[in-house]
């Protein structure tokens, strides 16, 4: 899955919480789902550089799809 969007890389690692599940917050995808640190669920990028290498890596240009919610058209 591939997140775009203000501050994204920021926000998306506060929810995944520590790299080691030990250091995760309660309520975050590594402090309730990991158990150790080579084990992990998820993998999330540390910078927008790094994620653009990474998606590049897994994904093809017809697997990513830009988003926009309907509410857009009626806002801006």
């Amino acid at each position: 899955m591939v997140w775009q969007g203000l501050d994204v890389v920021k926000t998306a690692r506060k929810m995944l919480g520590e790299t080691n599940p030990a250091d995760s917050l309660p309520g975050t995808i590594r402090g309730d789902f990991c158990v150790e640190v080579g084990k992990n669920v998820i993998h999330g990028s540390d910078s927008m550089e790094s994620a653009m290498k990474e998606i590049s890596l897994w994904f093809g240009q017809n697997e990513l799809h830009r988003w926009e919610s309907c509410s857009t058209s009626w806002i801006y």
